[in-house]
């Protein structure tokens, strides 16, 4: 099916990267090694509207990185626990390397970080979207992240988060990502009253709380064709501690196979 003009994809209704999320909430890791489960919850029904990757007819690949904020991560932070949630090393390399990355920010992540999303949002390498605002969950459960938001919120939590975005860019993308990976066609429904196009991923790199760069660049590199949308993380602290030395192996390895590394906005309209 189509959205606003976007090939659209039906994806998964939750991916491993729930996992991740989820123990980023509770600040440890999520697993022992980088190796993602490929246990999904499904439905009899999965969801509509949901862009899952783009065209697979053109050697286009797009990197997108999230940044998660809850508000146990907020008490670490508050008490010293953790130093930052920012991984300026990874964003570096980014910059290094010349790679275009379409950024998920999480509300309340850009409310702790301003000034490093006003940095992220002026380098043109990037382009901005929503991680939703509280980093609640949109279905439960959802691997620790709390609660799920009641239906009649989703909406204006999405708004809430675009509407920060608005304040650092003067275009941030329409596009929406789900905490945790976790959703179901209600969650959907509801956030596109909001006017959103909800992206996910088919191809969740392991960054997240990674112990082997090694497994990081193969199950990314082995993971990847035409058209794909790699999910990675730029959250510090110890959520993805090692996707700055996993990214050069990652481009180099993408790029020496012929595909071109562009925004999530480049990739869907060659879709």
């Amino acid at each position: 099916m189509r959205l606003g003009g976007v090939a659209v994809v039906v994806a998964l209704v939750c991916t491993a990267a729930c996992t991740t999320a989820g123990k980023a909430a509770r600040g440890r890791p999520a697993h022992a090694g980088t190796t993602v489960s490929s246990t999904t919850t499904t439905t009899t029904a999965p969801p509509r509207g949901v862009v899952f990757h783009g065209s697979p007819n053109r050697p286009l690949v797009a990197l997108t990185f999230d940044t998660n904020m809850t508000d146990g991560m907020l008490v670490e932070l508050d008490r010293g626990r953790v130093k930052s949630f920012v991984n300026e090393q990874a964003i570096a390399e980014l910059q290094q390397l010349h790679v275009p990355a379409t950024i998920f920010l999480a509300g309340k992540w850009i409310e702790r970080y301003p000034d490093v999303t006003r940095r992220l949002a002026g380098d043109p390498l990037f382009e901005l979207a929503s991680h939703s605002y509280s980093h609640r969950p949109f279905k439960a459960p959802c691997y620790g992240l709390g609660r799920a938001l009641p239906v009649d919120q989703m909406a204006a939590d999405v708004e809430q988060s675009e509407a920060l975005l608005r304040q650092f860019t003067r275009a941030p993308t329409p596009y929406f990502r789900f905490p945790g990976g976790c959703y179901d066609q209600q969650a959907v429904d509801a956030v596109a009253r909001s006017g959103v196009v909800v992206v996910q991923y088919d191809v969740v790199s392991g960054d997240a709380f990674g112990t082997s760069v090694n497994a990081i660049v193969d199950q990314t590199l082995r993971s990847t064709k035409n058209g794909s949308i790699i999910v990675m993380h730029l959250t510090g602290g110890n959520t993805a501690p090692l996707t700055a030395r996993a990214l050069p192996r990652i481009v180099e390895g993408l790029r020496g196979r012929g595909l071109q590394l562009v925004k999530l906005s480049e990739l869907l309209a060659a879709a």
